[in-house]
């Protein structure tokens, strides 16, 4: 696979749990988990899921950067999200102020907690290379 097929941040975690943040595979690219984490990869925002979405949305723009690709040319989501009754709300504005009129799949799975502490948000996602931007 060519070296621009993979994006990676090269941070701590890439290589600790042996994995890269997307990956091409013909036309889609698949989108590891993204989530509030800063250019060093620690998380930041603790416990504040408005602020953990917002930098999470930020991370996945950085993911379309790399390819060239826009929110247009998303697929598909997964969304974990840590207490999901009392983040609803603010996950469907999150989304919609996201994509505005654009409609990808979308699964939303409320789980008991996420790979770090005071995290409560990740994304997975894929992007559709052949789709118009």
């Amino acid at each position: 696979m060519a070296t621009s097929d993979v994006f990676s941040y090269n941070v701590p975690a890439e290589s600790d749990f042996g994995y890269a943040q997307a990956i091409k595979s013909g036309e889609l690219i698949h989108v590891s988990g993204q989530l509030s984490f800063d250019e060093a990869g620690e998380l930041i925002h603790a416990g504040d899921f408005a602020a953990q979405l917002k930098q999470t949305y930020a991370n996945m723009d950085r993911v379309l950067d790399h390819y060239g690709a826009t929110r247009n040319q998303i697929v598909s989501q997964t969304l974990y999200l840590v207490n999901l009754r009392q983040n609803a709300a603010a996950t469907s504005e999150g989304n919609l102020g996201y994509f505005g009129d654009h409609r990808p799949a979308s699964t939303v799975l409320g789980v008991t907690e996420l790979a770090l502490p005071g995290q409560v948000v990740e994304i997975s996602f894929v992007i559709d290379t052949k789709l118009p931007a």
